[in-house]
């Protein structure tokens, strides 16, 4: 059922604000930045990064799968999920033909994803915001977050697939083909594996594997992005030759999604808590478990792309404005 009450317009607290940006694991990515602009010798050596990405994956796997456990079933969470599944989905495959007009497809793919999935800080910061300004939300959305990571890496993985093997004149790949590839792709293999550990384990599986999943998972966040900015600093270049259209993408396509959030969350009737970390979650863009799952699956991905366009330019405009400006618009709705 939709929450009761009153929902009062909250104000943009700047202490909440600067506290999320300067958030150690992001400030290591911006720390692996200046390592390469300053000339420093720092590197992560082979193969730590791939581990570090396994890691990852894992982890958000099996914190999903035990909330997705806990947050039971009815019609309204039924339809959370299915709007949670539908967005996860179907934002993939509206993305990847616009920017196949300007880029490959690996990179296409990767941003696809990138844009398809989540980023669990910025529905975090949703929460704190939510808590900061006496507001509440259902224990069902934080099962959304779950869902949502996923389905946009098998898209894109499926969408690189078939394109690459049309354009190599190979045999066009079946729909039973591409499935099997996607989901049997290493790091999507593992995030679902996990997921459905974690679901069916419920709380022994996060007390079993608690100290591993919860307890180090910010450190080895803080190396993983380390390394990220190591390499998007590398590249970085390769973000201002492709021109405007990227930095025009990463700010206008999360805030398209958004309002399509809060417009689905109107009609199956969530409170406006709910409203606003779906917005959220459909407006954010991933900046882990994505380029976890990119550097495995496509390789040829250029991550000073994707990584830069999510974390330089969606995740603070999410945090600075968009928090503030999607309260207000459903302020106004739910009133």
């Amino acid at each position: 059922m939709a929450q009761k009450g009153i929902f009062t317009q909250p104000t943009v607290d700047l202490e909440l604000i600067l506290l999320n940006l300067l958030n150690p694991p992001v400030l290591f990515f911006f720390l692996g930045l200046a390592a390469v602009i300053l000339k420093s010798d720092l590197e992560i050596p082979q193969p730590i990064p791939r581990f570090l990405s396994l890691y990852l994956l894992f982890a958000i796997g099996i914190e999903g799968g035990v909330r997705l456990r806990e947050s039971g079933l009815n019609t309204q969470v039924v339809l959370v999920l299915g709007a949670s599944l539908a967005m996860a989905t179907l934002v993939p495959l509206y993305v990847f033909p616009l920017l196949r007009r300007k880029l490959d497809t690996p990179n296409a793919a990767a941003i696809a994803a990138t844009y398809g999935s989540i980023s669990a800080v910025t529905f975090l910061t949703g929460v704190s915001f939510l808590e900061r300004t006496g507001q509440t939300y259902s224990g069902y959305i934080v099962a959304s977050m779950a869902l949502m990571e996923s389905p946009a890496i098998i898209v894109a993985v499926m969408l690189a697939r078939h394109r690459e093997s049309a354009r190599q004149g190979a045999r066009t790949i079946s729909l039973p083909e591409l499935l099997r590839d996607a989901f049997l792709n290493g790091s999507v293999f593992l995030l679902i594996g996990s997921l459905v550990i974690g679901a069916l384990g419920g709380s022994a599986a996060e007390q079993a594997v608690g100290p591993f999943t919860h307890d180090i998972f910010r450190g080895m966040l803080a190396f993983f992005l380390l390394d990220m900015g190591i390499v998007a600093g590398k590249r970085i270049g390769n973000l201002r030759e492709e021109g405007r259209h990227l930095i025009i993408f990463a700010l206008v396509v999360p805030v398209v999604n958004a309002l399509v959030g809060i417009g689905i969350a109107w009609l199956i009737g969530t409170g406006p808590g709910d409203a606003l970390l779906f917005a959220l979650l459909c407006g954010s863009a991933s900046y882990i478990a994505v380029p976890a799952a990119m550097r495995l699956a496509i390789p040829q991905a250029n991550p000073s792309l994707y990584v830069p366009m999510a974390l330089g330019l969606t995740f603070p405009f999410n945090i600075v404005l968009g928090i503030p400006l999607y309260s207000a618009l459903i302020a106004v709705i739910w009133r």
